[in-house]
């Protein structure tokens, strides 16, 4: 899982990895500007990495938190 997450890290863009429970892990959280950018980051960069079958993106459109990450997660929109 290290090495999976710590090439994660590597891709720009790339502003966190988290492990969770369930069948999604690890969670990759990206900043990108449209979803072309997106796209292009999976195919061009994510799907290469050693260990990686497939991905599933979410996009999250406001963050709700009390924590430091709203900032993170935020496009401020």
């Amino acid at each position: 899982m290290n090495k999976i997450a710590s090439s994660h890290l590597e891709i720009p863009g790339v502003t966190g990895v988290c492990s969770v429970a369930g069948v999604q892990d690890p969670v990759t959280i990206v900043r990108v500007t449209d979803s072309d950018a997106r796209a292009a980051m999976v195919r061009e960069k994510m799907l290469k990495l050693d260990g990686l079958r497939k991905t599933k993106s979410l996009i999250a459109f406001k963050a709700y938190s009390r924590h430091d990450l709203e900032p993170m997660l935020s496009l401020g929109a």
